[in-house]
């Protein structure tokens, strides 16, 4: 299967996006172990609507972090699905 610059521009991105929110959670759990100062939760969720959703979501789950809050259980699966749809449109 050959890409066109859009979907490539597109995987790149969501890659590069799920890679920080991934990183961004195992930081913020980190953090919040040592008692530090954390990152702001719109940052967290900025993250995921950006384009990191897939990282952002493995990321809670992998470290065990935000996943008994409502404010993260429902909004990044939903960003989730919104870039699984964007993807769709790009790829068909």
């Amino acid at each position: 299967m050959h890409l066109n610059t859009e979907q490539s521009v597109f995987l790149l991105w969501i890659a590069a996006l799920s890679c920080i929110g991934f990183l961004l959670f195992g930081l913020d759990k980190r953090r919040a172990v040592r008692g530090a100062w954390r990152i702001p939760e719109r940052t967290l969720l900025l993250s995921a609507f950006l384009g990191g959703a897939p990282g952002a979501l493995f990321g809670m789950h992998f470290f065990r972090h935000k996943t008994q809050k409502w404010k993260f259980r429902i909004p990044v699966p939903l960003a989730l699905l919104l870039w699984g749809w964007l993807a769709y449109r790009v790829f068909t």
